[in-house]
């Protein structure tokens, strides 16, 4: 004799077919990739500005600050350049097969959750804008990257998008 005041059942599936041919990418290549994303868009960016900037207060001398505020300026010259470099890179690997440069060198790719590939407005918009936007709100990271663990191996982002990270 059935409950009538149980809950009701349902199977929601929300992982990918196995039988569709998608493997969905590991944690720990999904980890691998945000690290190596971050590392690059540092060497990138911040690299040439740091250098320059350590550099111009080495050479800086007691009353002639021309030349340190020169190093600066080059510095940040060469770091929107590098921030100019990655987005053209970032923008047209993901255009391309929806990846990030690590992504692409650790061989993963974010799809729409049926298999179909992700545009770069959802990718941009969704994915990263929106999440951006959330963090403000604390421990949303942390809450978001533990998503990770659960069966469908999507992080918080992912499902606001309607997206998944598998293997290329």
């Amino acid at each position: 004799m059935t409950n009538p005041y149980a809950p009701p059942q349902a199977a929601v599936q929300d992982i990918v077919d196995p039988q569709a041919g998608i493997v969905l990418a590991d944690r720990g290549t999904r980890l691998g990739a945000a690290i190596l994303d971050s590392i690059i868009f540092m060497a990138m960016v911040y690299l040439p500005l740091v250098f320059t900037a350590v550099a111009g207060a080495i050479t800086r001398t007691p009353g002639d600050e021309t030349a340190a505020t020169a190093m600066l300026v080059v510095g940040v010259a060469i770091a929107l350049v590098g921030f100019g470099v990655w987005l053209w890179l970032t923008i047209k690997y993901a255009k391309r097969n929806g990846q990030s440069i690590a992504k692409k060198y650790v061989g993963i790719k974010v799809v729409r959750t049926d298999g179909s590939p992700i545009s770069i407005g959802r990718l941009i918009w969704l994915r990263n804008v929106l999440n951006a936007l959330i963090s403000i709100i604390p421990f949303y990271g942390l809450i978001d990257s533990l998503f990770i663990f659960g069966e469908a191996r999507r992080c918080l982002h992912d499902q606001i998008a309607d997206t998944i990270v598998i293997k290329a």
